[in-house]
């Protein structure tokens, strides 16, 4: 099993505490918040990951050359902001595997990843969304799918008292997805996913399992605690 880490965004809305470093590098409990996700990923089979870098690269670089990593580490680098479309399509690249796991640098949905495989096979999908229930929210958009799990719609974010959010974490066909032909700069969720929705091979895998987006400061303060039950 080989994933991608999109680790190269700006963490604006956490700069007050956390300074001008990549959210992945977010500390949590004396350590970087890519470390979780690496064992995070350790603990569900991971073989390698790819880092798609981009903002102060070298801070991750030089954290990842001074740890024992749980497997081998590979990167590349974003020199000009391509869009998680473009960050990814770079990674997917170097990937080696048909079916590769994509997830975000400073997003946790502790989800059993063998069992995304299984529905993303068993479904024969070009792409699988990892879709998480939420209630009363306005922060994430909305995945609307049919009664085969197959998506059939994006919504814009508002307030909602209820419905299944885009989890950030993907299983995407490597082949299909680079047969696209995308072009260098582009959204992952615009420009591909919603783009060729209609096609009918994007599929959406639920689960209630642990979700935290330390995207503003009151999710980072919220981590601390929470990691430390998850990772002691």
């Amino acid at each position: 099993m080989e994933a991608i880490i999109l680790a190269g965004g700006l963490g604006t809305r956490l700069q007050g505490v956390i300074g001008a470093y990549p959210k992945c590098m977010a500390g949590v409990n004396g350590r970087p918040f890519l470390a979780y996700i690496l064992e995070y990923l350790s603990r569900q089979g991971c073989t390698k990951a790819i880092l798609s870098l981009g903002f102060k690269h070298e801070v991750v670089i030089e954290w990842l050359g001074q740890h024992n990593l749980p497997f081998p580490c590979e990167w590349v680098i974003e020199y000009e902001p391509l869009g998680t479309g473009g960050g990814i399509q770079l990674a997917m690249k170097q990937a080696t595997t048909s079916n590769v796991v994509v997830l975000n640098g400073d997003t946790l949905f502790d989800i059993d990843l063998s069992a995304l495989a299984n529905f993303h096979m068993e479904h024969h999908a070009e792409t699988t969304i990892a879709l998480r229930e939420m209630h009363h929210f306005e922060r994430y958009g909305v995945v609307n799918t049919d009664n085969t799990d197959a998506i059939i719609s994006f919504a814009e974010k508002r307030y909602m008292e209820h419905g299944l959010i885009n989890g950030g974490v993907y299983l995407v066909n490597r082949d299909a997805f680079l047969s696209r032909n995308l072009p260098q700069k582009f959204s992952f969720e615009k420009e591909y996913l919603e783009q060729f929705v209609a096609q009918g091979r994007f599929f959406g895998s639920r689960s209630q399992d642990y979700f935290i987006d330390i995207g503003i400061p009151e999710d980072y303060a919220k981590v601390q605690d929470d990691f430390k039950k998850m990772f002691p």
